[in-house]
């Protein structure tokens, strides 16, 4: 039973929660992302370079044939515009995260300085306190 609790007690924890969470959310985000790339920012940029569709862009390394028994063969396909679109957004992500850093610690309140010390008295003081202190003995 000792495990059992002690799972439970790692698995109530705010920071495993907070981590599921977060690993939800991103998933929903990637597909957002991937979407905003593939549908709304690679087609305008392809059409300004020439009208080309970046996730159809590859290079055939070996083009499909027909073996022997008669079997299709694939072809050998370097699909790098499709890496393009990955890369994309990567970067895509990478800045709305640093973003989100970016507000939420500024919106996480800064403990205040403790006030400083006062400077400690200078030695003319010192002695004026002293004769002062001795004046009403």
């Amino acid at each position: 039973m000792g495990m059992l609790t002690e799972f439970k007690e790692f698995a109530m924890r705010g920071n495993v929660i907070d981590l599921a969470v977060g690993v939800v959310i991103g998933g929903a985000f990637g597909k957002i992302v991937t979407a905003l790339v593939d549908k709304v920012i690679m087609p305008p940029i392809g059409l300004l370079i020439g009208g080309v569709d970046f996730s159809k862009l590859a290079l055939v390394l070996k083009a499909a044939s027909v073996d022997a028994a008669g079997k299709d063969v694939p072809a050998v396909v370097l699909a790098y515009g499709e890496f393009i679109n990955a890369i994309l957004q990567f970067v895509i992500v990478a800045f709305a995260i640093f973003m989100a850093v970016k507000v939420i610690n500024k919106l996480h309140k800064q403990p205040e300085a403790a006030p400083a010390a006062p400077p400690e008295p200078t030695e003319d003081v010192l002695l004026l306190r002293e004769i002062r202190d001795a004046l009403k003995k």
